[in-house]
């Protein structure tokens, strides 16, 4: 079955950091590519990162750039999220997807097909 998990959420202080992973199954690890989606409390989905198949190209979203890098080891279909110099800001959960509908751009949520069930990240000031 096409199953996506994420884990590695939690709380820290403003400044630290966090790893987040997300575990995939093979046919949904190898579509378009793998995305990092953010949601926080009355806020509308956000784009924070995406990357490849082959993890060749790599994109984030403007908030983000500079403190978080995504990567992804295929022999462990597991795709990472380090976040460094957490913000209050990015609190949200955190979901990651993998990317079905190619003729959407990679920040747009309606490209992907399968999401997990997303994992809590709140950064406290």
């Amino acid at each position: 079955q096409v199953q996506l998990v994420e884990s590695g959420g939690g709380l820290v202080q403003a400044g630290g950091s966090l790893r987040l992973s997300c575990a995939a199954s093979g046919r949904a690890f190898s579509t378009y590519g793998i995305g990092w989606f953010r949601q926080a409390p009355g806020k509308e989905r956000e784009f924070v990162s995406y990357i490849s198949v082959s993890g060749s190209n790599t994109y984030y979203g403007d908030s983000v750039k500079g403190r978080f890098a995504i990567s992804r080891d295929n022999a462990k279909n597991t795709v990472y999220l380090q976040m460094n110099s957490l913000k209050p800001d990015d609190t949200a959960v955190y979901y990651c997807a993998s990317r079905s509908r190619p003729w959407v751009g990679v920040s747009g949520p309606d490209g992907y097909g399968y999401w997990g069930q997303g994992t809590q990240v709140t950064v406290s000031s």
